[in-house]
């Protein structure tokens, strides 16, 4: 698919870039102001892409991973970085046929960032039930609902961060990485979530990739609104309560195993709850920041995504129905094109805020 994109560059630009395998394509949007300019990016390039695709007899397809395609059969893309990669890494890299979504929060204090960084990460596990879609491995249904999470596992600087007190803390830490030879920059740090080295951003990237636009659109909504929720309690000096790395990667592994259908820990309760109940109460405590968003609707639709259940549920129904994973590949292209509807041309490429509160990207 990557030889394809040169292809679509006059329509594409640099939003749609190639990946490490040759079957793998990022796709990213500008920098967004609001969550209806993300949905609005978001169906052109997923229309453009799917076009470019079906010229090259191709076809597109979101999720975490593609149910029987094999790592081994997969061509690396010639590029000077995705070599030193593998050169590093090895078999690690080059079985890290995987792909998940990444959102992007604008903040430009770098000690804001760092807080929020902290205090999100408590909710990384409910995020990553909700958009669980990686099922199966080789051909095989692994029993999780994200075997992604477990495959990245693998790479080093990966999981759930621990806190840093400050911005100078991980700035430090950055640089030691550095300056012992462990990485040439913050970029191959791949946390969980992480202030980016470059850009004035919080990066979530605990999350699955969800087939359906309308399960992406609703998490990055509930992203932008907690981040905001977050933000505005540290404006009136409140954090939400931390807790250790070793503590939350519990309810990440639960997230992982079960997606939406098993039981997180409510730590504060010490005790465990259905993670569907868990994620309502997400729902209500940023209603508040939503509601400034205006993007109240948007935030709701997650509680669909509780009915209908993620793509990994919708994946594995399949499965267990037809008992052939081709056809769970077959939901997934029809799925990846379904409820695009017609947003318009996407907004052109604007610049970042300055200041204020966290915006989406």
């Amino acid at each position: 698919m990557s030889r394809l994109l040169e292809d679509g560059k006059s329509v594409l630009r640099e939003r749609v870039r190639a990946e490490m395998h040759q079957s793998m394509v990022e796709v990213g949007t500008s920098i967004c102001r609001s969550v209806d300019e993300v949905r609005r990016e978001l169906v052109f390039l997923r229309k453009e892409l799917s076009k470019l695709a079906e010229n090259g007899g191709l076809r597109v397809v979101a999720g975490s991973t593609h149910p029987f395609s094999d790592w081994k059969a997969q061509d690396i893309t010639d590029h000077e970085r995705y070599h030193g990669l593998v050169e590093d890494l090895q078999d690690v890299a080059r079985a890290n046929l995987i792909f998940g979504l990444h959102v992007h929060v604008g903040i430009a204090d770098k000690e804001d960032a760092v807080a929020l960084a902290n205090q999100v990460r408590y909710f990384l596990p409910h995020l990553l039930a909700l958009t669980t879609s990686s099922p199966f491995w080789l051909g095989r249904h692994t029993g999780l609902a994200s075997i992604r999470s477990e495959i990245f596992k693998r790479f080093p600087r990966t999981g759930i961060p621990d806190e840093f007190a400050t911005y100078s803390e991980f700035t430090r830490f950055v640089a030691t990485l550095v300056k012992t030879g462990c990485v040439d920059n913050g970029k191959k740090i791949w946390w969980d979530v992480r202030v980016h080295p470059f850009f004035e951003t919080v990066e979530i990237r605990v999350c699955d990739m969800p087939t359906n636009m309308n399960h992406t659109i609703a998490v990055v909504a509930l992203v932008q609104a907690l981040m905001v929720k977050l933000y505005l309690l540290r404006r009136a000096n409140v954090q939400w309560r931390p807790y250790s790395r070793s503590l939350l990667e519990e309810n990440k592994w639960r997230a992982v195993r079960y997606g939406i259908n098993g039981k997180l820990i409510d730590f504060g309760k010490e005790r465990e709850v259905p993670c569907r109940d868990l994620i309502l109460e997400l729902i209500d405590f940023v209603s508040d920041a939503a509601e400034k968003l205006g993007t109240v609707d948007e935030v709701a639709k997650i509680k669909r995504i509780l009915d209908e259940g993620t793509s990994a549920d919708r994946q594995v129904e399949i499965f267990k129905q037809r008992q052939d994973p081709k056809d769970v590949v077959d939901w997934m292209i029809k799925e990846t094109m379904s409820e695009l509807g017609d947003p318009g041309p996407p907004p052109e490429r604007s610049r970042p805020p300055k200041s204020g509160p966290p915006s989406v990207r």
